[in-house]
Order: C-alpha cells, then sequence, then structure tokens
C-alpha cells in the first residue's frame, strides 16, 4: 500500500549510524597510504609521464582520506521581495542571463 503524501520516511539505517560498507573500503584503501605517496613521490622526483599511476594513488588517497574541501562563493543578497510567480518574463529571463532583474515602477511593465 502506498504511503500517503507527506508522511515521513521509516526503516533504513538510523540517522548518524556510520555506513559499515564505506568504514571498511575506508580502512581497506588506508593501509595502500604508504604506497601511494611514495609512488606520488617518485613520480614527482623521478620524472616520466605515470598519469595511470598518478590517477591510482589520488584514487587510493581520496577513498582513504576523503577529497579536500571545496571552496564554494556566493552571492546572497537579496534582490527582490516578490514571489517568483510575481516576476515577467522579461525579468525572469534577466534573471536567468546572470543580470538582475529590472525594477517595476507604480506596477508597470518593465
Amino acid at each position: 500500500m502506498a504511503k500517503a503524501k507527506g508522511s515521513p520516511k521509516t526503516g533504513g539505517r538510523q540517522k548518524g549510524t556510520p555506513n559499515k560498507v564505506t568504514a571498511d573500503l575506508q580502512e581497506a584503501a588506508q593501509a595502500y597510504t604508504p604506497a601511494a605517496l611514495k609512488t606520488l613521490n617518485e613520480i614527482c622526483v623521478g620524472g616520466e609521464s605515470e598519469a595511470a599511476r598518478v590517477a591510482a594513488a589520488n584514487s587510493l588517497l581520496d577513498r582513504g582520506h576523503g577529497r579536500p574541501t571545496t571552496h564554494v562563493a556566493g552571492d546572497l543578497t537579496v534582490r527582490d521581495t516578490r514571489k517568483v510567480t510575481e516576476l515577467s518574463d522579461a525579468e525572469l529571463m534577466a534573471i536567468a542571463a546572470g543580470g538582475r532583474a529590472p525594477r517595476l515602477l507604480n506596477g508597470g511593465e518593465a
């Protein structure tokens, strides 16, 4: 029988419980960390193109220790207090193009 729309999720792993499969993979990959670092060092110092080895070493490091954090910048400036449904097609197109929505004067069209 289908659940009612909006009903809470039930079943599955409880929130906050670690994924055992991921933990096992992480632990196994961490065992290769010294070899991966040695490979990267050899390639860095040795010189020849060994792209496949670098990719494998980076993959092991990513799985063992996670990827480096990425910083994301964004503009959180409030530009308009109207609802999206209240904007004209021209205003929506301007927003989609990365520009500012034109201000409406006296309730007229843009």
